[in-house]
């Protein structure tokens, strides 16, 4: 294991060993707000999106599931809009959660605002270049989709130590490959899942307990 590297059962263990809540950490850092963002053919409502709200919620910790419209054909720049509509300028209050076409989404985003600091960034089955065995998917093209981003490696690294990639090493969308490159350029802490798919509900995934543990640790 290299030092990107972690293991799962490591993450958030001292607050679910002692039964200790987010809001109850004196570490706990206040006022912060988790944003969920989507990808390709979903809403908020589908997969492990509305069991991780409502664990946050639970916590009493703010967070907001984006919207992106028409995901099915996703328009790049609606999709920016939205972003900007819903997040703003980002600080280090603010935690990301993002899944798929969501994460180069979210990485152009903060590569065009370049805040100073985040909370963490969370990149479930992310991608930040062309995947060259998915092109398209259905009838929507992913590469011109991805032609249009500008990601800043090295702005996004300087936001936040915190950066967690979890990848499936079955993943038949977004090659596993293509995860661990985008994993080693943000110098990401990277968590691994023998049999993960695309973590889709159809996969068995309408809970992801490595995205909550991650969480915890951006908001400690």
């Amino acid at each position: 294991m290299n030092r990107r590297q972690f293991c799962y059962l490591s993450l958030g263990s001292g607050l679910a060993l002692s039964g200790i809540s987010l809001a109850q950490s004196t570490n706990f850092i206040k006022n912060s707000t988790v944003y969920i963002i989507h990808g390709y053919g979903a809403t908020p409502q589908d997969h492990w999106f509305p069991w991780l709200n409502k664990k946050l919620q639970m916590q009493k910790v703010n967070v907001v599931s984006i919207p992106l419209p028409n995901s099915k054909q996703p328009d790049f720049t609606a999709w920016q809009q939205t972003l900007s509509q819903y997040i703003g300028m980002p600080d280090e209050r603010c935690v990301f959660v993002a899944h798929s076409l969501g994460t180069i989404s979210l990485l152009h985003y903060l590569s065009t605002l370049h805040p100073q600091k985040v909370g963490g960034i969370i990149l479930v089955a992310g991608f930040g270049a062309r995947i060259p065995s998915l092109s398209q998917i259905d009838n929507f093209n992913i590469d011109a989709y991805v032609d249009r981003t500008m990601i800043d490696m090295a702005t996004i690294r300087a936001m936040t130590q915190q950066i967690y990639c979890i990848i499936s090493k079955n993943d038949p969308i977004v090659a596993p490959q293509a995860s661990h490159v985008l994993a080693t350029q943000l110098n990401a802490h990277i968590v691994e899942i023998s049999n993960g798919g695309h973590f889709l509900a159809t996969d068995g995934f309408t809970e992801l307990p490595e995205v909550w543990s991650a969480v915890e640790q951006c908001l400690m």
